[in-house]
């Protein structure tokens, strides 16, 4: 009798054992194959997020990739032209659009210095280009700015992609009497494609849809990015107030991508 007892313990052991190897070979196949996925393997939430390097860029963390501050370089006194030299961080390159961008004046004792487009005859757009970055504004990404308008006139936001075209988005900050803080995201923001000669906004074609007699610009390529500003589709009425834009610091937040 005792060495039967002794013999089904063992095999109760045994079968015990046994058990417990095939539970913990469950628990670890599933976590094997979604380490695969994460590496880019076919399939899954990998699959579904484009691959492994889409969703590496995806989790990056979203930081200031350009900010915009306004300075007087040496000899500059008055209300004059905007020039490169304005902008305070050499990194960055000023861009103009349209006829009246000429015609930006640096703001006078408004506080924060900035612009100021009392003079603009027309409608214009001013850009600034990363010299080493191209950026991705997917995701989470956003804009702020301080600025302050007169009249109907607006400040919208504008992005000019790396094949060249150049959209400007739905968001406008209007009939602010005051310098004012806004910040706003890109994620779902509709764009319409901006002519950058005349700087009006056109249909894209089979790129626009939306809806009857609508031009959004569909499905924007956010990820590569070459410049980033503002504009005002509407002429301006000189000095005091009538209508106008004045744009102060301008800071974008995304991800860096190498030129």
């Amino acid at each position: 009798m005792h060495g039967a007892s002794v013999r089904s313990t063992v095999g109760f052991l045994a079968v015990i054992a046994l058990a417990c190897s095939a539970l913990v070979f469950a628990q670890q196949a599933p976590q094997g194959q979604a380490q695969g996925q994460g590496r880019g393997g076919r399939g899954g939430a990998a699959g579904a997020a484009g691959g492994g390097g889409a969703g590496r860029a995806a989790a990056a963390p979203i930081v200031s990739v350009m900010k915009v501050e306004w300075v007087r370089p040496e000899g500059q006194t008055g209300q004059v032209a905007i020039v490169q030299g304005n902008v305070a961080d050499a990194n960055l390159e000023l861009k103009k659009y349209g006829k009246a961008a000429a015609q930006l004046l640096t703001s006078n004792t408004t506080n924060p210095f900035g612009t100021w487009s009392g003079e603009c005859e027309g409608p214009f757009a001013i850009t600034f280009r990363h010299k080493s970055n191209y950026l991705d504004l997917t995701g989470v990404s956003k804009i702020r700015w301080l600025a302050r308008t007169s009249g109907f006139h607006a400040v919208q936001p504008v992005v000019k992609l790396a094949d060249g075209t150049m959209l400007i988005g739905e968001f406008a900050a209007t009939s602010v009497p005051i310098v004012a803080q806004f910040e706003f995201s890109l994620s779902g923001m509709r764009w319409i494609k901006l002519d950058p000669e005349r700087v009006v906004t056109v249909n894209a074609g089979a790129l626009s849809g939306g809806g009857p007699n609508e031009i959004w610009f569909l499905n924007p390529d956010l990820s590569k990015v070459d410049e980033v500003g503002f504009a005002t589709l509407m002429p301006s009425s000189g000095h005091g107030n009538g209508g106008f834009i004045n744009v102060a610091q301008v800071e974008v937040y995304g991800r860096p991508v190498a030129r």
